[in-house]
């Protein structure tokens, strides 16, 4: 008698929305933890809302399915890092990965009034990227033109540091807390205190703590995720895509409104915090707090009343 086995086909697991919260390990790309996810959950539609340089680890947020179509929104999130400058010479990276632009000589700065040099970099400041970073000159991402030993020629952004902590001076090191706008370079920061000083400097370690309201410690690490023990769904780790607080304001709407906008028709509306205006975006949510679209203020009928809200995104399908 023929005995025929049955083969062993798994159906892979159904796609969710939602964010995963992950800590990425130093020395991999956030490409590389991206792929992690998608080995482990047979999920291609991921993407991430801020990239972390290979040296960093902390906290990166991953839009997982629909939840993609939020990334524009959820990249505008103030972020927030500890890390640790090294003072004694320069990098050509400006972080611990580069060439030294001097002789690595450790300098110790215990002497200077680090407290008083950061005030140049708290608040709205102008900031020149790294020569090795992802922006674009030309079409050409300026690390590739850095690569080839060429000068990218980069032009200074308006970035706002709101909060920059001297939390400890250690000899020729400095360790600080700093909270930012979507866009600022750390290692600018670094690089720009050693031409400060005269001494040279440069970032010798970087974690990212939070984005916005998403914190590091609810954060799977990524060689969990390698390990593949732990569920990488977990309500501690994965935030449901109706539990989403984007950096908007909030507006709920009631069921027969509801409908109009999932037809993608504009409702009107009272205005639920003061000093809204044309253009500005909003999230929507419905009565049982669920996530439904962003919309713009197409039109403020009067000052203080009504809002004519068109759709921009609707997320529900």
């Amino acid at each position: 008698m023929t005995v025929t086995s049955t083969p062993d086909v798994r159906t892979p697991p159904r796609p969710r929305d939602g964010l995963l919260l992950v800590d990425k390990e130093s020395g991999i790309t956030s490409h590389d933890a991206v792929d992690l996810v998608r080995r482990r959950t047979k999920i291609r539609k991921i993407g991430h809302t801020g990239t972390l340089d290979p040296l960093a680890t902390g906290l990166l947020v991953l839009c997982i399915g629909r939840t993609t179509r939020l990334q524009a929104y959820l990249m505008k999130m103030d972020k927030t890092y500890e890390g640790t400058i090294q003072f004694g010479w320069a990098t050509d990276t400006y972080d611990s990965q580069g060439q030294p632009a001097g002789e690595p000589v450790e300098k110790s700065v215990e002497h200077l009034d680090i407290e008083s040099l950061l005030d140049e970099f708290r608040g709205e400041i102008e900031q020149m990227p790294p020569p090795f970073s992802a922006k674009k000159v030309g079409g050409v991402r300026a690390y590739e033109l850095a690569r080839k030993g060429e000068t990218p020629k980069l032009e200074a952004k308006r970035v706002s540091i709101p909060e920059l902590t001297l939390l400890a001076v250690r000899g020729s090191q400095v360790d600080f807390r700093l909270r930012c706008t979507a866009g600022t370079y750390v290692r600018s920061v670094a690089h720009a205190l050693g031409v400060t000083t005269g001494l040279g400097a440069h970032l010798r370690a970087l974690r990212r703590t939070r984005i916005g309201s998403f914190d590091v410690s609810n954060a799977i690490p990524t060689r969990v995720i390698r390990e593949g023990v732990d569920d990488v769904f977990d309500e501690k780790h994965f935030v449901r895509m109706h539990e989403i607080d984007l950096p908007l304001e909030r507006v709920m709407i009631d069921r027969s409104q509801e409908a109009k906008l999932l037809r993608g028709q504009s409702v009107i509306v009272k205005p639920q915090t003061d000093g809204m205006k044309a253009a500005d975006l909003v999230s929507i949510t419905s009565v049982d707090n669920e996530l439904l679209a962003i919309a713009e203020v197409a039109e403020v009928l009067r000052e203080g009343g009504p809002l004519v809200l068109q759709p921009r995104l609707v997320l529900k399908e």
